[in-house]
C-alpha cells in the first residue's frame, strides 16, 4: 500500500513555504472560482481514493478559513511515461465528406486540416444532424468542439435555406474555454456569414450587448454573465432552441447547477440539448433527466491520465524552503522549457510569479481576478515562448490546448484527484511525452 501523507492549512502562514497557498482576500478558496462566474466551488470529492477533501472548506464570502486539504495516493502520482508509444488507432465509421453537411462547411473543414473525425466527432455528429439530444462522456482533447460545431453550424445554414432563424446557446465553466469555442467557430464558418458572440465576465459588457442586439446565431458564454445578460433584458432564453453544456461536471464544482437549471427552464419545451462532461454525478444525471429528451449516449473516456506523461513527487523536507527547491528546478531552462505551475489561491499564485520574475525566471500569471484583457495577454506571452512559465489557478486546468508544454507542477495540492488529471493533462499532448511533477511536504 502506497504511503499517504496529510497536508492541513488552518489559515495560518505555513512553515518554510513563504506562504504560497495560504487563503487571502474574500475567496477563501483560492483560484477554484472565478470572481466573474457568480457561483461557488463545492468540495467533498476524495483523492484518490483517500480522505474526503473540501468537506470543511470555507465557501465563497469569509467565515472560517482552516480546511483539511487532502489525502494522497502516492502511487497515482507516480507513473513512468511510455516513450514513443503508439497510442490504440480509432478507426472512424465515417470521413468528413460522407456527413450530409453544406458542402461549403465541408470546404472550411479540410482547410483547417481536418481529414478523419475522432471518435467523439465521428460517433455524436450524424445523431446531432439528426435532431438527437447527445449525452458525450469525453475529456478535454477529444475534439468535442468540432464534435458540436460542426453539425450546428449546418443546422443554421439548413434553417436559413427554410427562411427561418435557429439560434444555439453555448454554456461553458470559464472565459478561456469560451474565446477558445468561439476561435475554432469562425475557423468552420468562414465566409458564411453566421455570427457568434462570447459573453463571458472580467471583459466589458457593453461591446456584448452591442452585438447582442444584432442577433448573432452562436451565443457562447458563462452561466454568470449569460444571466446578467439576461437579467439586464439583452438577452432571451426563449429565443434559442438550441443549446449546448460543455464541461458540465466542471460547472457543478463551480456551483453553476442552479443558473444552468434557471436558464435551461427558460428555453422552449423540446429545445435541443447537447450535453458533455467527463464524469457523471447523481446530480449531473438528475440534470440530464429533468431536460433532456431520450438522449444518445456517447461514451470516449480515456484512461485517467495520458501513458504520455511522465508523473513523479517532489518531497519537501521539514525546514526546507518549497519555493527556493522550485525555483532552482526552473531554472534548468534545458529541461523546463515551457511550465504551467499550478497554485492554490489567486494571491499566492500573484506573488509566487512575482518571487519567480526576481529569481529571473520569466513568468506570467492568470487567475480569477485578471481581467480579461490581461488573463489573454499572459496566455499570448506563454504560447508564444515570451515567458517560459506560466503560474495558474485551477481556472487553467481544463479547456486549454497549448502545445508544446513540458512540465506541468503542483505547487500547490488539488482539490480532487480529477483536478489533478486535468491540471496534468496540459502536457503529454498530441503523443509527445511531458512531466508532472507534484509536491509533496513531509510533515
Amino acid at each position: 500500500m502506497a504511503t499517504t501523507y496529510i497536508r492541513r492549512t488552518d489559515g495560518r502562514r505555513p512553515p518554510q513555504t513563504g506562504g504560497y497557498g495560504r487563503s487571502s482576500g474574500s475567496n477563501s478558496q483560492g483560484g477554484s472560482r472565478d470572481r466573474s462566474f457568480g457561483g461557488d466551488r463545492r468540495g467533498g470529492s476524495s483523492f484518490g481514493g483517500g480522505r474526503s477533501f473540501g468537506g470543511n472548506r470555507s465557501r465563497g464570502g469569509g467565515g472560517k478559513r482552516g480546511f483539511e486539504e487532502m489525502s494522497v495516493d502516492l502511487s497515482k502520482l507516480i507513473n513512468k511515461a511510455v516513450p514513443g508509444k503508439e497510442p490504440e488507432v480509432y478507426v472512424p465509421t465515417h470521413q468528413f465528406v460522407d456527413f450530409a453537411i453544406d458542402d461549403r462547411l465541408k470546404e472550411n473543414i479540410i482547410k483547417k486540416g481536418y481529414t478523419k473525425p475522432t471518435p467523439i466527432q465521428d460517433q455524436s455528429i450524424p445523431h446531432v444532424l439528426e435532431g438527437r439530444d447527445i449525452v458525450g462522456m469525453a475529456q478535454t482533447g477529444t475534439g468535442k468542439t468540432a464534435a458540436f460545431l460542426i453539425p450546428l453550424i449546418d443546422k443554421v445554414l439548413k434553417f436559413r435555406e427554410l427562411g427561418k432563424k435557429e439560434r444555439v446557446l453555448i454554456m461553458v465553466p470559464t472565459r478561456e474555454l469560451a474565446i477558445q469555442i468561439e476561435q475554432e467557430f469562425y475557423g468552420f464558418a468562414r465566409m458564411l456569414q453566421i455570427n457568434s458572440v462570447t459573453c463571458v465576465g472580467g471583459a466589458n459588457i457593453l461591446p456584448q450587448i452591442r452585438v447582442l442586439r444584432r442577433d448573432p446565431s452562436f451565443v457562447i458564454g458563462t452561466p454568470g454573465r449569460l444571466k446578467d445578460l439576461a437579467e439586464r433584458g439583452e438577452l432571451k432564453f426563449s429565443a434559442f432552441n438550441t443549446v449546448v453544456l460543455d464541461e458540465a461536471d466542471r460547472m457543478l464544482d463551480m456551483g453553476f447547477i442552479p443558473d444552468m437549471r434557471a436558464i435551461l427552464g427558460q428555453m422552449p419545451k423540446g429545445h435541443h440539448t447537447l450535453f458533455f462532461s467527463a464524469t457523471l454525478s447523481r446530480e449531473i444525471e438528475k440534470l440530464i433527466g429533468d431536460f433532456l429528451h431520450d438522449p444518445v449516449r456517447v461514451s470516449v473516456k480515456t484512461r485517467d491520465t495520458a501513458e504520455t506523461i511522465d508523473q513523479d513527487v517532489v518531497f519537501i523536507k521539514p525546514g526546507e524552503n518549497k519555493f527556493e527547491v522550485l525555483a532552482a528546478m526552473l531554472k534548468d531552462s534545458k529541461e523546463f522549457n515551457k511550465v504551467i505551475v499550478f497554485g492554490r489561491t489567486k494571491h499566492g499564485v500573484e506573488r509566487l510569479t512575482r518571487d519567480l520574475n526576481q529569481q529571473g525566471i520569466k513568468s506570467e500569471s492568470i487567475h480569477g481576478d485578471k481581467t480579461h484583457g490581461k488573463r489573454q495577454k499572459a496566455l499570448g506571452l506563454f504560447k508564444q515562448d515570451h515567458v517560459n512559465v506560466l503560474v495558474a489557478t485551477d481556472v487553467a486546468a481544463r479547456g486549454l490546448d497549448i502545445s508544446g508544454v513540458s512540465h506541468v507542477i503542483n505547487f500547490d495540492l488539488p482539490a480532487t484527484y480529477e483536478d489533478y488529471t486535468h491540471r496534468i493533462g496540459r502536457t503529454g499532448r498530441a503523443g509527445v511525452t511531458g512531466k508532472a511533477l507534484t509536491f509533496i511536504e513531509k510533515r
